[in-house]
């Protein structure tokens, strides 16, 4: 059942779904990476010291993008009720959205870095901080993202409070995120995993417990 619950997030939050929105976080990424240097100028050195941060920032705007139809569409339909008559806990709905949506994002995103890296002229120890960091810190940001679409769904203006409220919930992994590009090293990536885990682990709970809270309301 949960094989079967995933392959259908996935095939609603990849691009072709019914929900497929896949694409445009990417492009939003991307387009962030290619306006920054008309932004600040032809300078190398200042884009090569700053444009690290620009990319975590591109991050976790993208991962804004998708929050409106990750629970509420479902919520709207009725799914989450049909699923509890057949013994699926919202709990368990959750954990697996949370998955289906990193997948859809998240490895597109690392690969977007890529070309973002090479228009920001970022040197290859500073791209494999930015690709390791994005691999610890984007479970998270998606493990926020459903729990904040959970507790603002069925809300008037959902889309512009989730936007609201994940911003400084993310701001953690953003620090020690981008701090390891100022300092070199691997204990803020570290600390950004770990912010991740702990996410991960309270995400199916806070978010089940929304969701249960709006279907009885």
């Amino acid at each position: 059942m949960i094989w079967q619950l995933l392959k259908r997030d996935l095939s609603m939050l990849l691009p072709g779904g019914r929900q497929g929105g896949t694409m445009l976080p990417v492009l939003f990424f991307l387009a962030v990476a290619m306006l920054y240097p008309f932004a600040v100028g032809p300078d190398a050195p200042l884009l090569a010291r700053t444009g690290g941060g620009v990319i975590w920032v591109a991050a976790l705007l993208a991962a804004i993008l998708p929050l409106d139809r990750l629970i509420a569409p479902d919520l709207d339909l009725g799914v989450f009720d049909q699923l509890a008559l057949r013994g699926i806990s919202e709990d368990m709905v959750v954990a697996v959205r949370i998955i289906a949506h990193w997948l859809s994002f998240g490895p597109l995103l690392l690969v977007a870095t890529l070309p973002a890296a090479a228009l920001l002229g970022l040197e290859g120890d500073t791209v494999k901080l930015v690709l390791l960091g994005l691999l610890a810190g984007t479970p998270g940001l998606a493990a926020i993202g459903v729990m904040i679409a959970a507790l603002t769904a069925g809300l008037r203006g959902g889309a512009a409070l989730s936007g609201l409220m994940l911003i400084p919930l993310a701001v953690p992994i953003l620090i020690f995120g981008a701090g390891s590009l100022a300092r070199g090293e691997m204990s803020g990536i570290a600390l950004c995993g770990a912010i991740s885990l702990l996410l991960l682990a309270a995400g199916p709970f806070a978010g089940g417990a929304a969701i249960r809270a709006a279907r009885e309301g």
